[in-house]
């Protein structure tokens, strides 16, 4: 016999559990399916900005997250082209600080606060088939942690089980409608890290087309991650781990950073990244996280939107699954949201993607950044998502410092109209985006 409920999660992680987390509260029952065994690791960069650590607050996970013993990291370093910045992370509503937890302590409290809410999470259940009924989705058939087939029944199936969504493809919405690769492949380790007096600070180095950064992170460990341009890697075995070594050694800065550290365990590695958004909501189906929408790991901004739009999902959904006119409604105007929230994100990720050494204009940012703290601060809020990429380079300030750079670009001229031309077309953009006060149901799309 089928067992019923009000919603299925398909995926226990961020996504997942955010959503699950705000559907218990408002008094919904919630089922989530997961085919991992928690506390259980996945492939993730797991930096999450101020504005990442205020979503684990909001949902009550935060206490637990910091159990894990991850140091509150108050100082963000980027350097690149003999310029340094550092800045103290902005102030979000209260959290002054980003965090790199690993995701086997950070799921694992996100699961434990789900149950807590009052979600019921079972683990080791792999779905492989959804229900349908009067042309929607009405439930899954999994199989549980004895290999059992079951059939689960709901209003509402949501697939937050990353970018390889079973969900998503069965609903055939595995297509995105916008996308660009990436032109950048990354590879990361864990190291030991001994340097107490650096323990508080994130930093990013540039030198010429290879990126590299240094989290310390929970255990006493440090995430060290590389992300040389694609293709940097030859193929068959140990191309990874010599990626890795020739990029760690290709910027002194980071090599320096890792003396006196000792590796721990192998390199891991994720290459032929492509940035995208799905179609991310259908009758009785809604796709939270990665599986509707993912953007290269170089702004570490996957997190932090998993758990805002898992959340903002659950408070949408909510009030509505007792009406399928009304639920579609609200997934579509939800689905919309995010989008154009994310839209100027998506694009700015994209740029720092391309795997290119630093422009003249980029250049120019950097050293006005390292005389102006306004400025260096500035630009961490908008990796705290409290400040539009757009605000950076303003016109004024483009004008500015497109004036610097060519006076000291010479050679690179052609470099710097293509690049500021990009500034403009990225000004305008934020421009025409529609006016932030109306409601999400006047700016959804009306299918």
């Amino acid at each position: 016999m089928p067992e019923h409920t009000d919603v299925i999660v398909v995926g226990a992680r961020c996504a997942g559990s955010a959503t699950a987390i705000e559907l218990a509260r408002a008094g919904r029952r919630v089922v989530v399916l997961d085919a991992a065994a928690f506390p259980s690791d996945t492939l993730s960069t797991h930096l999450l900005w101020p504005a990442g650590v205020v979503e684990l607050r909001d949902l009550g996970a935060l206490e637990r997250v910091l159990g894990s013993g991850a140091p509150r990291l108050t100082t963000a370093l980027a350097a690149g082209a003999g310029f340094e910045i550092r800045s103290r992370f902005p102030d979000v509503t209260g959290i002054d600080y980003a965090l790199c937890v690993r995701r086997p302590a950070l799921d694992a409290a996100l699961v434990a606060t789900a149950r807590a809410a009052g979600a019921e999470v079972r683990e080791r259940c792999r779905v492989h088939e959804l229900i349908r009924h009067d042309g929607r989705i009405a439930g899954v058939r999994y199989r549980d942690h004895d290999r059992v087939e079951r059939e689960l029944r709901a209003p509402l199936v949501i697939g937050a089980d990353g970018r390889a969504s079973t969900v998503a493809r069965l609903v055939a919405a595995g297509d995105p409608h916008r996308s660009e690769p990436s032109g950048r492949d990354c590879y990361f380790a864990y190291w030991t890290d001994p340097h107490e007096d650096r323990r508080q600070i994130a930093a990013q180095w540039r030198e010429g087309p290879l990126l590299g950064t240094a989290f310390p992170c929970d255990d006493g460990l440090m995430l060290c991650l590389v992300q040389p341009p694609a293709g940097y890697a030859g193929r068959g075995p140990g191309a990874a781990e010599a990626a890795y070594r020739a990029a760690v050694a290709g910027i002194p800065a980071l090599h320096n950073r890792l003396r006196g550290c000792e590796r721990v365990g192998r390199v891991r590695s994720a290459t032929g990244l492509i940035s995208w958004f799905r179609r991310s909501s259908g009758p009785g189906w809604a796709l939270p996280g990665d599986s509707g929408h993912f953007k290269d790991p170089v702004t570490a901004q996957g997190i932090r939107d998993a758990l805002r739009y898992g959340r903002l999902l659950g408070a949408a959904a909510a009030p509505a699954l007792d009406d399928p006119a009304a639920l579609d409604r609200a997934l579509r105007s939800w689905a919309w949201r995010r989008e154009r929230e994310c839209a100027a994100m998506y694009r700015w990720t994209n740029r720092l993607a391309r795997g290119e050494a630093m422009g003249p204009l980029e250049i120019e940012l950097y050293r006005a950044a390292a005389r102006d703290p306004r400025l260096a601060a500035a630009t961490l809020e908008v990796m705290s998502r409290t400040r539009a990429p757009s605000r950076i380079l303003d016109p004024a300030r483009l004008v500015v410092l497109t004036a610097r750079a060519f006076r000291n670009s010479r050679g690179r001229r052609g470099d710097l109209v293509s690049q500021v031309a990009d500034e403009v077309r990225g000004i305008a953009e934020g421009w025409l985006q529609r006016p932030a006060h109306l409601s999400t149901a006047q700016q959804s799309p009306n299918r």
